[in-house]
């Protein structure tokens, strides 16, 4: 047992990191570009807004039409939304076309070493590389609850992965998204980010990147663009969340409550996609666990963000911070884009459960590390669940 000196890779923020989350960030300069004509949810011609984001909005200074058009694009401090309640997404339909969806991404850079400090009681040697094996197509066929998440921050488009899960209170029904923290909120220098979208089964087929150039949205996005109306992180992310040294990693999870961009058919996500999955609150010790499964959408060399890979090794214990909650750790070589992705074990009923997201890794993509989810994860999800609760 020994704490780790891995050299770390900047990818959910351009800064000199020591220890980061695995999104991967802004991209080209059309991330800037004007969105199409706007929309949300609506009946027949009338575009109908719910009151409640009108009045978030409202009291923010926000007006609705000029985000619609743009306004999004403005991160002064006072526009950037940073309270749990003061969450907003309006819809802006077409923003995430086949090309923007293809570019939100950014290679990872490497960094001066740094080190994690690790109480040596909870912390396990560094597991040995483990392969990630790109997922067979069609994606759906093999992990039908994955998905990539896409999202705006201030210094452009940026991805992450994402896992459909159950929803206790729409039992079949569920519009419930699992993913990290740091895909949804900047933590504690920032607020939360903007054009929140889940987009399951990307690139189902496993188009080479080549022909994604000329591929339609259907390909690209063959169940459709789901935009996150609701998100819920922990606190202790929002308040000490931040891309350098992990800290708020041990708490770094979320959970996006989704709506058809385009109204859909009426189905629920779940429904759509055909499963999700249960999320087990109470993983049994580290020990008693064979083996964890992580799924992403990789973005950092050698990958491109554009395919589904899955790594699958028995987990050890990682500790950031002596005095917050040990994490999960595998061996995996996936890169920056993965955060977020679910990691799946055998719940109590020996069926595959949600025990984890990834959080953190290394340049050297060797090992990605999870929150071990506990009482704050469940208050979440439960928050999730009863307010989108018959709806």
């Amino acid at each position: 047992m020994r704490s780790i000196r891995p050299l770390l890779a900047a990818a959910a923020a351009v800064a000199a990191l020591t220890l980061t989350a695995t999104a991967c960030g802004p991209t080209e300069e059309n991330a800037g570009d004007k969105p199409s004509v706007p929309a949300s949810p609506s009946t027949g011609d009338k575009i109908t807004i719910p009151d409640d984001l009108k009045d978030r909005l409202k009291e923010h200074g926000i007006d609705l039409d000029k985000w619609r058009n743009g306004e999004w694009k403005n991160w002064d401090r006072d526009k950037w939304l940073r309270e749990a309640k003061d969450y907003v997404n309006p819809i802006i339909e077409d923003l995430w076309d086949p090309d923007r969806m293809r570019d939100a991404q950014r290679p990872d850079k490497p960094v001066e070493e740094g080190d994690i400090s690790g109480d040596e009681g909870v912390t396990d040697p560094t597991p040995a590389r483990v392969r990630a094996k790109a997922v067979p197509a069609p994606y759906h066929s093999n992990v039908p609850e994955a998905g990539k998440v896409f999202f705006d921050g201030p210094e452009g488009s940026m991805v992450c992965s994402a896992t459909v899960v159950k929803d206790p209170a729409n039992p079949g029904k569920s519009n419930m998204v699992w993913t990290a923290g740091h895909c949804v909120h900047a933590g504690k220098k920032g607020g939360w980010y903007r054009n929140i979208a889940f987009v399951p089964s990307y690139n189902d087929r496993s188009l080479p990147t080549a022909k994604l150039q000329e591929a339609t949205r259907e390909q690209v996005a063959p169940y459709g663009v789901w935009w996150g109306d609701w998100a819920q992180t922990s606190e202790q992310w929002i308040s000490e969340g931040a891309a350098t040294g992990g800290q708020g990693a041990p708490y770094d999870f979320a959970v996006i409550h989704v709506t058809p961009e385009k109204g859909g058919t009426g189905k629920s996500l779940e429904e759509t996609v055909g499963s999700a999955l249960p999320v087990d609150f109470n993983a049994p010790a580290v020990s008693k666990i064979a083996s964890m499964e992580a799924t992403g959408y990789p973005a950092g060399p050698p990958f491109d963000g554009q395919k589904m890979y899955q790594c699958k090794d028995k987990p050890g214990r990682l500790s950031v911070k002596a005095d917050q909650p040990t994490m999960h750790r595998i061996g995996c070589t996936m890169t920056g884009g993965s955060s977020g992705g679910g990691w799946v074990a055998a719940g109590k009923d020996g069926k595959p459960a949600l025990v984890s997201n990834t959080s953190i890794g290394p340049v050297t993509a060797g090992w990605l590390a999870g929150p071990r989810l506990g009482a704050e994860a469940k208050g979440i999800y439960d928050e999730v669940s009863k307010k989108f609760a018959g709806r």
